[in-house]
């Protein structure tokens, strides 16, 4: 199938420029075919941007890179209309976001306001100007980078944007062996430069499709909310995962098993995308004393709430 072309060529051409990142390129297809978007979350020089930048190039799409900074006006983003003396009538001018794959680099680095420009984009993929909304073309793909390390003149992202990220990632620090790989392969020339596209929109379009016929039991469907539930009776939780969290790992779910190669999700698949979808939706309470990360807090869950066995490809 071309879906499962367009998987390996995107695999492959990915590999030419990240090292060792396998499953981080798996999550962000994931995301990719589950329609949603992703914040890159890590310690500066680890790759955010050049991972963001490969898959962007691997994709016969429109991109567009915005780098936000405090002085960033929501219409920088979305565009704005202008008054054209030469007709005589205000003009609308589009801004980035009117793109297939737009890279928000740094997005913590915008105000608040400059960041809530993004949100109806993100969830009705559409623009609403002076009164006019303008649909926004499809695929619509969000890859946001932010430092979690430097807060000095940043804007932490609201707990309305972050429910918009179907997943937030970390890239990590390579280990010794990839450490020396990157240095063969950058001491020289920057392979990113010579990338081509691996795939075209139609591809695009048969994988989305393709991820939404994936099987899921309906045992490991209700487990799937079981664990989301979890999230808002957890004393050390103010607020758990919404609904939105709920439908963002059943999507999640069912694109990861696909990329994967298998027509029906499996338990490993909702295990391994729990922390990267829900992690971050969640609000603790940390005038408890508490210590534990949103990461740590969402691994014990998936401890404590038990696993059903079953015949998962069972009704296929």
């Amino acid at each position: 199938m071309a879906w499962q072309n367009m998987i390996n060529s995107v695999k492959e051409n990915m590999e030419k420029v990240m090292v060792g990142k396998g499953l981080v390129t798996d999550l962000l297809l994931t995301a990719l075919a589950a329609g949603g978007h992703v914040l890159l979350e890590d310690v500066p020089g680890t790759g955010k941007t050049m991972m963001a930048k490969a898959l962007a190039k691997s994709l016969d799409l429109t991109f567009a890179r915005i780098q936000f900074t405090p002085d960033l006006l929501p219409s920088d983003v979305t565009g704005l209309n202008y008054f054209n003396q030469k007709k005589s009538e205000f003009v609308f001018r589009k801004g980035p976001v009117f793109t297939n794959i737009l890279l928000a680099d740094e997005i913590n680095r915008a105000t608040p306001r400059t960041q809530s420009s993004l949100l109806e984009a993100m969830e009705e993929r559409q623009v609403t100007i002076d009164g006019v909304t303008d649909q926004l073309e499809e695929p619509f793909f969000v890859i946001a980078t932010q430092n979690p390390v430097e807060t000095a003149g940043t804007y932490p992202l609201p707990e309305a944007q972050l429910d918009r990220f179907l997943m937030k990632l970390a890239m990590g620090y390579p280990d010794k062996g990839e450490e020396l790989a990157i240095l063969d392969r950058f001491g020289a020339d920057n392979p990113l430069a010579g990338l081509e596209p691996a795939c075209t929109a139609g591809d695009l379009e048969e994988l989305r499709h393709a991820a939404s016929l994936v099987y899921i039991h309906p045992v490991l469907k209700e487990y799937l909310v079981e664990l989301v539930q979890a999230t808002r009776n957890d004393s050390r939780i103010l607020n758990g995962a919404s609904p939105r969290g709920s439908l963002a790992l059943y999507r999640a779910s069912k694109a990861y098993a696909l990329i994967q190669g298998r027509n029906y999700v499996a338990p490993e698949d909702i295990k391994t995308l729990a922390v990267p979808v829900l992690a971050h939706r969640l609000t603790t309470a940390p005038a408890l004393g508490l210590h534990a990360s949103n990461r740590e807090i969402v691994g014990q869950l998936l401890s404590s709430v038990p696993l059903p066995t079953e015949n998962w490809s069972l009704g296929l």
